[in-house]
């Protein structure tokens, strides 16, 4: 293994077991160890833009004596489908899937989504590594159990809670990304900034332009804190029953703003302009001080992320967020934050003072 590698554990909570992500460099040969001597069969699912990673990944499976099989399936969003769920619930059905054997999801985070989501409801739960390859999925996606597809009624709407047996971010995957979608995937490292770790948003207001490539001088500190921060939250709360709805903070206008667009824009650009919007929602409700909520434009700029979405869409961004997982019944509730790193719940604000938030990330 890399002398590189990092560890971080993710504890177990009721009913789950614990296990590690893996933060480094030439991680693929650890896949084997993770897997374990007594499977027999191993499914890698990825992309069609990773053809060739999830076959090489099965030629070097095979090579060491497992019955590997790859099942390729649609790039991004269009992979979260049920459509596509049943297509690997049959390619797992035709290869004599059992309990004792593992699925690996080698992607993005929309793939270790549908991964999970496969392994989570074949024969009610088999084992799953993520492999993630993109800043979005190795932050967020493939760590902490959530797994899901979207629906024409909104996203991640149907799901399990399904944690993974373990997770290899191999930072070299990193190094051919587009820029778009690397600083896309930055929008959740900030996120954790300003929940959690300050040194995130240091480091990243101390060289924006090196923070917005794979080869900065800070990029594997950012990413390694990231997952810290999700692996403490959902080390105490898997299933969202308090703390861990800290993660989703920006993530209730990002969601509403990703459907409004088919899921034609990227996550973590969504999330940005959601965090700006809960911001200023804080600092309208008198919850935030306005210094704090002024570094999330500058730090979210900083990187190129967007800050703004379209006005006239309000009406219908407000009707989805109230289907959003966070709401109860017909009462809309946000994370704010009171302070940085202090993230709380927002109840039912005022419409005027949501419009007027909205008004802030409005063109």
């Amino acid at each position: 293994m890399s002398e590189e590698a990092t560890r971080i554990h993710v504890g177990g909570t009721a009913g789950t077991d614990p296990y590690e992500v893996l933060v480094g460099r030439q991680l693929l040969g650890e896949l084997g160890s993770l897997i374990g001597d007594k499977v027999k069969r191993v499914a890698i699912v990825h992309p069609e833009a990773l053809a060739e990673t999830g076959e090489a990944l099965r030629g070097d499976l095979a090579d060491q004596g497992f019955e590997a099989i790859a099942i390729q399936v649609p790039n991004a969003e269009e992979a979260k489908t049920a459509e596509v769920a049943a297509y690997c619930w049959k390619a797992l059905g035709q290869s004599n899937f059992t309990r004792s054997d593992v699925v690996v999801g080698v992607g993005g985070g929309a793939t270790t989504d549908l991964a999970g989501f496969v392994a989570a409801t074949w024969l009610r739960g088999v084992r799953w590594i993520a492999i993630p390859t993109t800043v979005l999925a190795m932050v967020d996606a493939a760590v902490g159990g959530k797994t899901g597809i979207n629906t024409a009624e909104g996203k991640n709407l149907v799901g399990a809670f399904h944690p993974p047996a373990g997770v290899l971010c191999d930072l070299a995957a990193l190094d051919s990304l587009p820029v778009h979608d690397f600083v896309s995937g930055l929008a959740e490292v900030i996120k954790a900034g300003f929940i959690a770790d300050e040194k995130i948003l240091e480091l990243i207001e101390e060289d924006p332009e090196s923070a917005r490539t794979p080869t900065g001088k800070h990029t594997a500190e950012l990413i390694e804190r990231a997952i810290r921060v999700k692996a403490e939250v959902v080390s105490s709360d898997l299933k969202e029953a308090g703390l861990r709805e800290i993660l989703n903070y920006g993530h209730t206008l990002a969601h509403a703003i990703e459907k409004n667009e088919r899921y034609k824009w990227r996550h973590g650009a969504a999330v940005s302009v959601g965090m700006l919007f809960a911001a200023e929602l804080g600092r309208l409700a008198g919850r935030l001080d306005e210094a704090t909520a002024d570094r999330h434009r500058t730090v979210l700029e900083s990187v190129g992320l967007p800050l703004t979405y379209r006005y006239d869409q309000w009406p219908k961004l407000l009707e989805t967020m109230k289907v959003d997982k966070k709401s109860r019944g017909d009462l809309l509730r946000f994370i704010v934050l009171d302070g940085l790193g202090r993230p709380t719940v927002l109840e039912g604000p005022d419409p005027a003072v949501l419009l007027a938030a909205y008004g802030e990330v409005a063109e």
